[in-house]
């Protein structure tokens, strides 16, 4: 049962790491812009709930706020980061070496703000578990894996099929020509961040519901959803969440014939291998871009 044990647990934090993945993959396919920061509104929007939980706010209000701070912060982003940076014709390095900045800025904040030290969200149910023959899953865990399903669902259902959906597959497409034909890439832009944004905001608050919180942890969450991402074939969301699952798991079951202090270096391995072997990644997709 051990094995078994593992293995939903891998399943259900890969759902949480393919969230992540998949908020960066669509704006990353969308713009090309290499969002480091995207790390930062996670952390940030964690704090933000669980500070709002302290305050006695009721946790599904604090997880709406904290998902609207992290769209709005995205838009911010963008508008005023990401889209003058582009108006002055900064390299894709600038760019990236910008949203380092901003990561860095937003977990030091968050360290200022809130407090560096780890903390826990004070939820008498937290704790509580759900029994399933011979598995368990916390009350977060089956709120990570539900919610990831329904998110990445509705998120995949919106792009196919919403007009808003289809005017940001368009600009993806082909930026120059939207620019031509009115489709207003650089509102689109925003919109897109924004979206990513709020996603994001729901792993990092149920991440630190089932485990903690710590500022400055987010970005190896960050490296594991990008090498997801490229695996599972850059503008391919359900590639990117697949990967991560996959990812994941072999993470989680290495710990069993290793010391868990290697079982990072088990994923990262596993994708170099994978890599050379099918470089295009797991799913192609139409809008794929280079890294």
């Amino acid at each position: 049962m051990l094995y078994l044990q593992l293995f939903i647990d891998g399943v259900v934090s890969g759902c949480a790491i393919g969230l992540v993945s998949v908020s960066f993959s669509y704006f990353y396919a969308t713009t090309g812009t290499f969002h480091v920061a995207h790390a930062g509104i996670y952390t940030f929007s964690a704090y933000l709930a669980w500070w709002l939980v302290g305050l006695g706010v009721p946790f599904a209000a604090a997880l709406a706020l904290a998902v609207a701070f992290g769209g709005v912060a995205g838009y911010i982003t963008q508008r005023f980061l990401y889209e003058r940076l582009s108006r002055d014709a900064a390299s894709p390095l600038v760019m990236m070496i910008a949203s380092i900045g901003l990561l860095t800025v937003l977990q030091n904040v968050v360290a200022i703000l809130f407090t560096p030290n780890i903390v826990q969200f004070d939820l008498s149910w937290r704790l509580s578990h759900i029994s399933l023959g011979g598995i368990s899953l916390s009350y977060p865990q089956a709120l990570i894996f539900v919610s990831s399903l329904a998110i990445v669902t509705a998120l995949v259902l919106f792009a196919r099929h919403s007009a808003l959906g289809k005017r940001i597959r368009a600009v993806t497409s082909n930026p120059d020509l939207a620019e031509i034909t009115r489709l207003a890439p650089k509102q689109v832009f925003a919109i897109v961040l924004a979206i990513s944004s709020a996603i994001v905001a729901v792993p990092g608050v149920l991440i630190g519901v089932d485990q903690a919180l710590q500022p400055y942890t987010s970005l190896l969450v960050l490296l594991t959803a990008v090498i997801a991402m490229i695996a599972g074939g850059i503008g391919s969301l359900t590639g990117a969440f697949c990967m991560s699952i996959l990812l994941v798991v072999v993470q989680s079951m290495s710990v069993a014939f290793m010391s868990g202090r290697w079982s990072v270096a088990a994923v990262f391995g596993i994708f170099i291998v994978f890599i050379l072997f099918r470089p295009e990644g797991l799913f192609r997709s139409r809008f794929s871009r280079a890294v």
